[in-house]
Parts: C-alpha cells; structure tokens; sequence
C-alpha cells in the first residue's frame, strides 16, 4: 500500500509518529501521519488538542505539507467525548479554535501561537480526515509482519499447521526425492523411475513417511521466516549437518538406507540448545532438516 514507510516519534517529530508515504515523496495529500498514544484510559480532548495546536503549527512552518489522512492510534483508543467530535468535523474544528483560543485545559499558555495566519489554515484544513485508527486494524496490520512484532514486543505468535504433504512430489522437492529414488533403485537392484517407485507399495509408503518429514521441517522454516526471519532455520540446518556428517559419511555402510537411517537416528539424539528455534520443534522437524539438507545437496544417501 504504502511506498515508504518512517517511523519518528521522539523530539524533533513534528507530530508525526510514523510517516507513510503513498508515493515516494513527500506530497501533499500523498502520504499519511499516524499519532500513536499509549495511556491507560481512552485519549481526551485535552490530551489530544496539544497535538493537534502542534500539527497545524507545522503545517505553517513548511516541516511536512497536509496529509492525506491524520490517525490516532491508541491501544485504548479515544474517549467518548474525542470520539463525538470526530464524528462531526466541524464541531471539532469550533471547539479546538475555541479552546485554543481561550487557553483552555491542554492549550493553558498556547494562545499566543494561534496567529492569524496559523488560524487561516486551520480554517482551511478539512477535519473529516482526522481520525481514530481503530484497534482491529492495528492488531491486523501487526499480524502481517510477525517478525517485526515480536522484535517490537517480544510476544512470540504461535506456530501453526504444518503444510500438507501434495500426494504427488513437487518440483522444489526434485533433489531429495531424487536421493530416495536412487535408494529405492539401488535397494531393489535394478533401475526405478519415479513412477515405478509410486506404484510399488513398499517404497511408496517410505516416500511418503520421508515427505511428510520433509514437510514437518518446512512448517518450522515458514515459522522461521514469519517470526525471525529464514536465516535461523538455515543456522539449525547448519547444526544438524555438522551433528549427522561424521554417521552418514561412516566407511561401514554400504548402502543408502545404511546411510539414511544413520543420519536419523543421529539427529534423534542432537542437541540444539543454541537454536532460538528449540521450543518450537516437534517430533519430525529434525529428521526432516535432514531431507532439507539432501535437497540442497549437502547430504547424499547413495554412494
């Protein structure tokens, strides 16, 4: 939606706690301010108003020209009194001229600053574009980026369903579907394509226990990416190929199910205290890093 995005917040913001811009540049009407307040009560006139004196005296100053829209975002959001008054502009507009003027609670000593000219533009700007930002919205946009939520609170989202294993393999499992096939052929002691290797019992069922760990591991590398980003799920890769290596690349097998069973039984019994994605693992998720790992070519099984 937005083709920049700055958050400020702080001294020297000029009001503006986030700066999302419509276009790359700055223009008018062409991006939107968000005001952030986090009190423990719904946001008052009073509280609200010496932002506003604050906005509209920048305006004057040329720090930023008029959003398209100006969003306060609360957890708590806005009281009953704000909330009437933004649902009638005008009113808005009179009381905020009004108490300004009068140096009312939240302006007490501001009315100085309401020069003619700043009164010109506040006569100007349409009040209907000042708004509450309503809190399913916030928790909605949060949701798009679970990385960058959890960096921001340290709430760390729940991982969810696995993807489901397709019934036929896909091309981005080619490589370590691949491994198994030449398994399954040198098991059998002839040469197997993949769709004779589908009409046999014996290694279809192996298969597809192999892919459904396959998967299982891809369920934890989007959760990965979700929350922090694919590069931890490619450090616990990293862990489990320095754990499985030395067995799968023992002298003493010598065939590829020899080899395929000695890197999972190894990994059963890795420890991978160091990754920040231990408390999320489930039972198929290191076996699985160990057809991620043939797929990428790191692990072969057939010699």
């Amino acid at each position: 939606m937005y083709a920049a995005v700055k958050q400020l917040g702080g001294a020297g913001d000029g009001g503006r706690d986030v700066e999302a811009r419509l276009v790359p540049t700055l223009v008018a009407g062409q991006w939107d301010l968000f005001q952030a307040k986090h009190y423990s009560t719904g946001i008052t006139p009073s509280d609200f108003f010496p932002e506003l004196a604050k906005f509209f005296l920048q305006l004057v100053a040329g720090t930023y020209p008029a959003p398209r829209q100006y969003l306060l975002c609360a957890p708590r959001g806005v009281g009953n009194d704000l909330h009437n008054l933004l649902s009638k502009p005008s009113e808005l507009k009179q009381r905020f001229l009004d108490e300004w003027t009068a140096g009312k609670t939240g302006l007490k000593g501001r009315s100085a600053e309401l020069t003619p000219k700043v009164k010109t533009v506040i006569d100007a700007y349409d009040f209907s574009t000042i708004m509450e930002c309503q809190l399913r919205d916030l928790l909605e946009w949060h949701a798009l980026n679970r990385a960058k939520h959890f960096e921001l609170f340290g709430i760390e989202a729940e991982r969810g369903d696995d993807p489901a294993t397709p019934a036929v393999p896909t091309i981005a499992e080619h490589a370590y579907v691949e491994e198994l096939r030449r398994l399954y052929e040198e098991h059998a002691g002839k040469p197997m394509t993949l769709l004779e290797v589908l009409q046999e019992q014996r290694y279809l069922e192996h298969l597809q226990s192999h892919r459904a760990l396959f998967y299982c591991a891809e369920g934890l590398k989007m959760f990965s990416r979700d929350l922090y980003g694919e590069e931890e799920f490619n450090i616990l890769l990293d862990m489990v190929l320095v754990g499985v290596r030395p067995s799968v690349n023992s002298l003493k097998h010598k065939s590829g199910e020899e080899r395929l069973d000695a890197g999972l039984s190894s990994v059963a019994g890795l420890k991978v205290n160091d990754s920040v994605l231990l408390p999320r693992l489930r039972p198929g998720d290191l076996p699985g890093t160990c057809h991620h790992l043939a797929n990428q070519g790191k692990l072969a099984w057939v010699k």
